[in-house]
């Protein structure tokens, strides 16, 4: 090799160095960041070249490519939604993503997402509330106890200063589980209400986050169940054909959205005409909208998950790793002597398989 060639590496972070990321970080602490990281890219939304997510559908599930570029870097995710694998002993979301420099192409970090892509929805979810919620509210209802359901009652809790979670899922055991591991992240099981229904849930809530997983047209809470002045939370709706809330909620409150042409295909506007009104988070950010208005609007953020937010979160991701020495290295891309001699790799690859034989 040509000494003065460098050889290629890409920064690397597995799923165990995620977790060990985030647990010697902090839950919290990360969700904290994570809001932080992605309300600044959302003010300069302009800045990116965006498009709705390329979507593969089957019986079972979809499998999505997420990819957004701005000047400077190209990012992408790709992830999975397949709700029947638990019964397979497999998590209902996959995901990994990867950083590369617009300039050369040269991908400089690949990262396992599955962890992040939680952590990236709930700070989104409390990012959007800071703007969108009443000043003064104490009390969430959560529908669903799902993978998601932790990571949005930890941002809640200690981004917004939520007191009280009020909790249904129609499995008693993923009750039970999140009522447990929310202890473990120091939220006393007194704070917690594990209820019958999703109406006894709603009761005296001012923000309701829905967050399920099945892939079908549902209405996991009424329309009558719901005050003036709640802002709901909707983040299981995030593919076509699968909503969670009833259409009459949807046409007496106010909408706001990530990407609004990706939300009209897989969000619950989904289920309304294609002209509807909402308003994109990042108008809010800047100040080119409104968020709420009044205390007795209700506000919804209809949440399907957009590529921005995984871009925050890779960067984000990418510093906090190099700062803690958890990164790893791959040789992804090969190094070469002469950039215009992709052949020199297998002739030499083959004169090191015949010094080993």
């Amino acid at each position: 090799m040509d000494p003065r060639v460098v050889p290629v590496r890409t920064d690397f972070l597995g799923a165990a160095q995620a977790a060990r990321l985030v647990a010697r970080h902090g839950v919290v602490a990360c969700l904290a960041g994570l809001a932080d990281a992605i309300e600044a890219d959302f003010a300069r939304w302009p800045d990116f070249e965006k498009s709705a997510r390329i979507a593969h559908h089957s019986p079972g599930g979809v499998i999505e490519l997420m990819p957004v570029s701005d000047a400077r870097d190209y990012a992408f995710k790709y992830v999975n939604g397949h709700p029947g694998n638990t019964v397979r002993g497999l998590p209902t979301v996959m995901a990994f993503g990867a950083l590369a420099d617009v300039t050369t192409g040269l991908p400089v970090f690949l990262a396992d997402l599955t962890l992040a892509t939680a952590l990236r929805t709930a700070a989104t979810s409390a990012l959007a509330a800071r703007r969108l919620a009443r000043s003064g509210s104490h009390t969430m209802a959560l529908i669903g106890a799902g993978s998601q359901a932790e990571f949005q009652a930890l941002a809640f809790t200690g981004l917004l200063g939520i007191e009280h979670l009020r909790i249904f899922d129609i499995d008693p055991r993923a009750m039970r589980k999140l009522v447990d591991n929310l202890g473990h992240a120091g939220i006393a099981a007194q704070r917690i209400a594990c209820c019958a229904s999703s109406a006894q849930a709603l009761q005296g809530a001012d923000i309701v986050t829905t967050a399920t997983a099945a892939k079908q047209r549902a209405c996991v809470i009424a329309d009558a169940d719901l005050r003036p002045g709640t802002h709901v939370n909707a983040v299981g709706g995030d593919c076509p054909g699968k909503t969670e809330l009833p259409a009459q909620l949807l046409r007496r409150a106010r909408i706001f959205t990530e990407f609004t042409p990706q939300t009209r295909v897989e969000g619950e506007i989904q289920q309304l005409p294609v002209d509807a009104p909402v308003t994109e988070l990042w108008q809010v950010i800047v100040g080119q909208a409104p968020g709420r208005t009044h205390d007795t609007e209700i506000t919804l953020f209809d949440s399907v998950g957009f590529a921005l937010e995984d871009y925050s979160a890779l960067r984000w991701m990418h510093a906090l790793a190099r700062d803690t020495g958890l990164l790893q290295t791959l040789d992804l891309v090969p190094t070469l002597d002469d950039p215009r001699d992709l052949y020199r790799l297998v002739r030499e690859a083959g004169q090191a398989e015949r010094g080993f034989g």
